[in-house]
C-alpha cells in the first residue's frame, strides 16, 4: 500500500528537497501537506524524513498526534522535547504561554546550533490546542532556525495559524486514472479491461481503497465484482473502516448522503442534482467549530472539505465546491462504494438522513420524482408534504407511461396518516394499477377502498369493483356486489347508475342478461335524460342481436344520442355500448374515434376497472381486425395481454382479436400460443367466450382440419343462442360451419345453416354480413347458381371496407370462373385477390431498405398470410399463366413478364427489379425463368438480340408502367 501512496508524488519530493536545502543553510521553512484519510500523507511524511536526513545531514524529530491525547495542554509539544524544563500541564493565560513559548523556541535554537533539525509532525490536526499555537507561533520565527518543519493534516480540519511567508501548504490530490491503471497491470490485470475500468472508478484514485479492490481482484472475475458487492469484503472493509473509525460525525454524515442522494437520482441527473439533497453545510464545508463537552474542538469543516493555503479566518461569501466534495461525489456515484458505505450505517441514521433530504429537496422545489425516491425508504410518512410528494411522483409516472413506478409511490403514500376520503380515493387509483399485474391484489385494493367510502364516493368505487371482477372471470359476483349497493342507497340517481353498469355487467352472464334487458326497458322509461343512452344502447345491443333491428334502423338510434349530455358516471358505458353497435354497422372509424377518445395509446395500459374502457378495448381490437390492419391490432393489445398474462386476467376477446390477426399474418403457431394462454372456459357463459370458439373455428379452418372447425363453430353458435343472439353481426358462425360442411361431404345441412345466416344478414343489411352468407351459400350450393350468388357477394363487397371477406370471394368466383370455362377472367379475379392479399399484410412503417438506402415493404416476408396462400394455391391449380396469341418469341411473353425482361434488359440486378416493381425475389426468379424459355435463351446479355420488333415496341410501350402481376409462384431460380 505504501508503493500505491508515493505514485505521483514528484511535486511533493521536490518542495521537501528545496526547503530542507533552505533549512541546512539556515533559513528554516515548513510544509503542510493535507489529505483525504489513507491517501498516504503518513508514507509521504516517513519517505520525506528518510530523504532529509540520509547521511545525518539533519537531526529527525518524529511525532505522530493522537486523538487520545488531543485534551492535554502542551502534549504533542512534550513529545517533541522531552528534555525541555518547565513545560506546562494546563492551559496557561495569555502572557504565562507566551513566555513559555519563547523559552520552547530558545531551547529548539540550542539544539540546532550544531546541526539542522527535521521535525515531523504527523496528523497535527490531533495535536492539543496548546501545542497547534505553539507550532503556528513558531513558523513565524522559522526564519532564523536551521529547522524543517514537515506536518501532515485531513483535509478540512480545523486551520492551524501558520505563517505563509516561512512555508507552503500543500493538498495531495487521489491518483490519476493513468496511475491506478499503471497499478492494476502491475499486479496483473493489464488484459482484463473491465477490470481496469472498475479499479478507476471505484477507487477514484484513492491508494487505499485501490489496494483493497486490486486484493480482491485476486479471486473473483470483474464482472461479478460489479454485480455483487458481497465479492469484494476487502474494498468493504476499507469503505466501512473509513467512515466507522476515521471519518468525524459529520464528514461520515456527508459521505452517506452522498451515497443515498446518488443511489436515488436517475442516470442522468448531474452532481447538481445529486448535491441538492445534502443538508446544509455538509457539501459546501461552511459548518462552524463546536465544543464537545469534554470543552475539547470539535472540527466544524468535514473531510470533504480542502484548501490550497489554510487561514484562520476563511474568506467571506459562498465558498466553491472543494476538491474534497468532488472526490467525494465521483466515489460515491459508484454502486461497490455506495453499498459499501451504506451497508455500515444504523437504519435509524439511514431513515433520518432520507428524511432530511427529501424536505431539502422538497423546499427548494425539486422535480417530485427525486422527492418520492426518498421518501420510499421513509417508513410511515406521516406529514402533509410527504404525502403530497408521493401522490405527485405517482401521477408524473402515470403521465410518461411509467405504471410500474407509480403503484410503489401510491402503495407508499397510504402507510400514512390519511382521512377517510381521500384513502378510500387512493385505494381506488392503486387498485386500477395493480388490476393487471395481480388481479386478486387489485380486487382487494378495491374491497378495501369500498369500505371506506362514503355514499357518493360508492358511486364510482362499486362500478370499479365490478369491473375488475368481471376481468377476473367473476361477472356474477360482479352484479350480486352491484345489486347490494343499490339496495343500500337511498339515492335514487346512485340506484340508477348502478342498475345500468350492472345491466352492462350481464352481458357476460347469459341468465342474466334478459332480465337486465327487461331491467333497461322499465329504466328507459323513466330515466334521466343523462342516464337513458346506456339503456337505450343495452337494449339496441340485444335486439340487434336477436335479429330485430337493421344497421339503418340502429345508426338512427345510436348517432342523435352520442351528441346529447351523458351522465358522467356511465359515460365510458355508454361509449362502448354505442361504439359496438358502431362497429357491428361496419361504422369502423366512427367506431374506432370512440374507442381512441377514453383509451391511452399502447403501449400504455388501460384501466380495467371501467367497464366501459374493457369494451372500448374490445370494439378497437374488433375494428382493425374488420379493417385489415393485422399489424397494428397485434402492436395495440400485445403490450395488454402480456401485462396480464399469468395474474388473473384473461381478456378472452381480446387474445381472440390478437389470435385472429397472426393467423391472417401467417403465423399459426403464435396465435394458438395466445388462445392457449387463455386455459380454460370454466363455468363462464360469457359473450368473450364464443368469441374465443369462434376464433379457435377459425384458426382450425385455416390449418384444414374442417371436423375440429365445424365443432367449434357449432358451440359457439350454442352459446349465442343462449343469449337469444342470432343475427350474424358480431360471430358469423353459420357461414363458417356451412364451409365446414362442405369441406366434409355435408352441402344438404351446409346448405340450411348458410340461408338461415343470409336470411339473418338481409335483415342486418350490411355488405360483409350480406356478402359472407352469399359466399357460405355458393359454397353450399355449387354449379351456376353458386356463381351467381358469388358475383353478388363480390358487387357488395368491392365497395365496403371489408378486405378479408372480399379477398375470400374473389378467390372463390375466381375458381367458380374458371372451372366454368372462362380462364381469363377466373384469373383475373384471382390476381387481383392476391394483390389486394398482399396489400393487407404490408406493415404501416417499411421493414426493410433497398441498396440505395430507401425504406421499401418487405413483401416477400409478407407472402406468408393466411389470404396469400390461398390465392396463391388457387392461381398454381389453376396454372395461371397469363399468354398472348403465339406461343413463342417476344409475343408469347405475358404482361409480368414483358416488365421484368425489360428492367433487365435495361441491366437491372434482380434485387433492383424486386424494389421497383414491390415483387418477391422468387416472383421476378420465376418470370424471368419463364421468359428466358420461351425466347430460348440461355443468359441475360441475350434478352435484348433476341427480341423481335414487336416486342421491343411492347417493351418501351410498357416502360412507364407500375404495379405487378402476380402470375407463376414455382421454386424454379433463373
Amino acid at each position: 500500500m505504501a508503493g500505491n501512496s508515493l505514485v505521483e508524488r514528484d511535486d511533493a519530493w521536490a518542495r521537501a528537497a528545496a526547503a530542507g536545502a533552505s533549512a541546512r543553510a539556515g533559513t528554516g521553512r515548513w510544509l503542510l501537506w493535507g489529505a483525504l484519510p489513507g491517501m498516504g500523507r503518513t508514507a509521504l511524511l516517513e519517505e520525506a524524513v528518510r530523504r532529509e536526513t540520509a547521511g545525518g545531514s539533519m537531526e529527525a524529530v518524529h511525532l505522530r498526534c493522537a486523538r487520545e491525547e488531543s485534551r492535554f495542554p502542551f502534549a504533542a509539544v512534550r513529545q517533541l522535547f522531552p528534555e525541555a524544563d518547565g513545560v506546562p500541564f494546563a492551559e496557561q493565560p495569555a502572557a504565562d504561554e507566551q513566555r513559555t513559548f519563547h523559552r520552547l523556541l530558545a531551547h529548539l535554537a540550542r539544539r540546532v546550533a550544531d546541526r539542522p533539525a527535521l521535525l515531523a509532525v504527523d496528523d497535527v490536526h490531533l495535536a492539543d490546542r496548546a501545542s497547534r499555537r505553539w507550532i503556528g507561533y513558531l513558523t513565524r520565527r522559522l526564519g532564523n532556525l536551521p529547522v524543517l518543519l514537515l506536518l501532515t493534516e485531513r483535509s478540512g480540519s480545523y486551520p492551524l495559524a501558520l505563517h505563509e511567508s516561512t512555508g507552503t501548504a500543500t493538498t495531495l490530490e487521489p491518483l490519476s486514472a493513468p496511475a491506478v491503471l499503471r497499478l492494476a497491470r502491475a499486479h496483473g490485470h493489464a488484459a482484463d479491461a473491465e477490470a481496469l475500468d472498475l479499479c478507476v472508478r471505484a477507487s477514484a484514485g484513492h491508494p487505499v481503497l485501490l489496494h483493497a479492490l486490486l486484493r480482491d481482484l485476486a479471486g473473483p472475475a470483474a464482472a461479478d465484482l460489479a454485480a455483487a458487492g458481497r465479492a469484494v469484503p476487502h474494498y468493504r472493509a476499507a469503505i466501512g473502516d473509513w467512515l466507522t473509525s476515521r471519518a468525524d460525525p459529520l464528514s461520515r454524515q456527508a459521505c452517506l448522503t452522498l451515497s443515498i442522494a446518488a443511489e436515488s437520482a436517475p442516470q442522468e441527473a448531474d452532481r447538481d442534482d445529486i448535491q441538492d439533497g445534502t443538508p446544509d453545510g455538509i457539501q459546501d464545508g461552511t459548518q462552524h467549530g463546536t465544543r464537545d463537552g469534554d470543552g475539547a474542538d470539535r472540527p466544524g469543516r468535514t473531510l470533504l472539505t480542502d484548501r490550497t493555503h489554510p487561514r484562520p479566518h476563511p474568506r467571506p461569501g459562498p465558498p466553491a465546491e472543494s476538491p474534497g466534495t468532488a472526490w467525494a461525489v465521483r466515489l460515491f456515484a459508484e454502486p461497490l462504494a455506495r453499498e459499501a458505505a451504506l451497508a455500515v450505517a444504523d437504519p435509524a441514521e439511514l431513515r433520518s438522513l432520507r428524511t432530511r433530504i427529501a424536505r431539502r429537496l422538497d423546499e427548494r422545489g425539486a422535480p417530485a420524482r427525486l422527492v418520492a425516491t426518498h421518501l420510499l425508504h421513509v417508513e410511515s410518512p406521516d406529514e402533509e408534504w410527504m404525502i403530497q410528494s408521493l401522490e405527485d411522483a405517482a401521477e408524473d409516472a402515470l403521465q410518461a407511461g411509467r405504471t410500474t413506478d407509480a403503484v410503489p409511490l401510491l402503495r407508499h403514500a397510504l402507510t400514512g396518516p390519511l382521512a377517510p376520503d381521500r384513502r378510500a380515493a387512493l385505494t381506488l387509483r392503486l387498485g386500477a394499477l395493480e388490476l393487471p399485474h395481480s388481479a386478486d391484489a387489485g380486487i382487494r385494493r378495491l374491497r378495501a377502498a369500498l369500505e371506506l367510502a362514503c355514499d357518493e364516493e360508492r358511486a364510482a368505487i362499486a362500478p370499479a369493483l365490478g369491473a375488475a371482477l368481471v376481468a377476473r372471470g367473476r361477472p356474477a359476483t360482479a352484479i350480486g356486489v352491484l345489486h347490494r349497493e343499490s339496495t343500500a342507497t337511498d339515492c335514487g340517481e346512485l340506484v340508477r347508475v348502478l342498475q345500468s353498469v350492472a345491466a352492462l355487467i350481464a352481458s357476460h352472464d347469459a341468465a342474466e342478461w334478459r332480465g337486465a334487458v327487461a331491467a333497461m326497458r322499465d329504466l328507459a322509461a323513466s330515466a334521466p335524460p343523462a342516464l337513458e343512452p346506456l339503456a337505450c344502447g343495452l337494449i339496441t345491443e340485444y335486439e340487434a342481436g336477436a335479429g330485430q333491428l337493421s344497421a339503418a334502423e340502429v345508426l338512427e338510434r345510436v348517432r342523435p344520442r352520442l351528441s346529447a349530455p351523458v351522465h358522467p358516471a356511465i359515460r365510458t358505458a355508454w361509449l362502448g355500448s354505442a361504439a359496438t353497435l358502431l362497429q357491428w354497422a361496419d361504422r369502423l372509424d366512427e367506431a374506432r374515434a370512440l374507442a381512441d377518445s377514453s383509451l391511452p395509446a399502447a403501449p400504455a395500459l388501460p384501466d380495467l376497472t371501467d367497464i366501459g374502457r374493457q369494451c372500448l378495448i374490445s370494439i378497437r381490437a374488433e375494428a382493425a381486425l374488420m379493417s385489415g390492419a393485422f399489424h397494428r391490432l397485434v402492436r395495440e393489445n400485445t403490450p395488454l395481454l402480456d401485462a396480464c398474462t399469468g395474474h388473473g386476467i384473461r381478456m378472452p376477446h381480446v387474445a381472440s382479436m390478437v389470435a385472429l390477426a397472426h393467423c391472417e399474418l401467417g403465423r399459426p403457431g403464435a396465435a394458438r400460443q395466445v388462445l392457449h394462454s387463455l386455459g380454460g372456459q370454466g363455468a363462464s357463459s360469457s359473450w368473450e367466450w364464443n368469441e374465443v370458439r369462434y376464433a379457435r373455428a377459425r384458426l382450425h379452418a385455416a390449418e384444414g382440419n374442417w371436423q375440429a372447425a365445424l365443432a367449434d363453430h357449432l358451440a359457439c353458435g350454442s352459446g349465442q343462442h343462449a343469449r337469444d343472439f342470432v343475427s350474424p353481426v358480431a360471430t358469423p358462425w353459420r357461414s363458417g360451419a356451412a364451409l365446414a360442411l362442405v369441406r366434409l361431404g355435408s352441402p344438404a345441412r351446409a346448405r340450411e345453416l348458410a340461408e338461415e345466416e343470409l336470411a339473418h344478414a338481409r335483415v342486418w343489411g350490411t355488405p360483409r354480413t350480406v356478402g359472407r352468407a352469399l359466399r357460405a351459400c355458393a359454397a353450399a350450393s355449387g354449379s351456376r347458381a353458386g356463381l351467381e350468388l358469388l358475383e353478388e357477394a363480390v358487387s357488395l363487397l368491392r365497395p365496403a371496407r371489408a378486405p378479408v371477406e372480399l379477398v375470400e370471394a374473389l378467390i372463390d368466383l375466381g375458381r367458380a370462373r374458371i372451372a366454368g370455362g372462362n380462364g381469363r377472367k377466373g384469373r383475373d379475379l384471382l390476381d387481383e385477390a392476391h394483390a389486394l392479399a398482399l396489400r393487407l399484410l404490408r406493415p404501416e412503417t417499411p421493414t426493410t431498405t433497398d441498396a440505395a438506402g430507401d425504406a421499401t415493404t418487405d413483401t416477400a416476408a409478407a407472402g406468408t398470410g393466411r389470404l396469400v396462400r390461398a390465392a396463391q394455391d388457387a392461381l398454381r391449380a389453376a396454372s395461371a399463366r397469363r399468354t398472348r396469341p403465339t406461343t413463342a418469341g417476344g409475343a408469347a411473353l405475358t404482361d409480368a413478364e414483358l416488365r421484368i425482361v425489360r428492367l433487365a434488359v435495361r441491366g437491372e440486378t434482380n434485387e433492383q427489379i424486386c424494389a421497383a416493381l414491390h415483387l418477391a425475389r422468387r416472383t421476378v426468379e420465376t418470370h424471368l425463368t419463364h421468359a428466358y424459355r420461351k425466347l430460348g435463351v440461355t443468359r441475360r446479355t441475350q434478352l435484348t438480340s433476341r427480341l423481335d420488333a414487336d416486342a421491343d415496341a411492347d417493351v418501351n410501350t410498357d416502360a412507364g408502367a407500375g404495379g405487378a402481376v402476380f402470375v407463376d409462384f414455382h421454386d424454379a431460380r433463373a
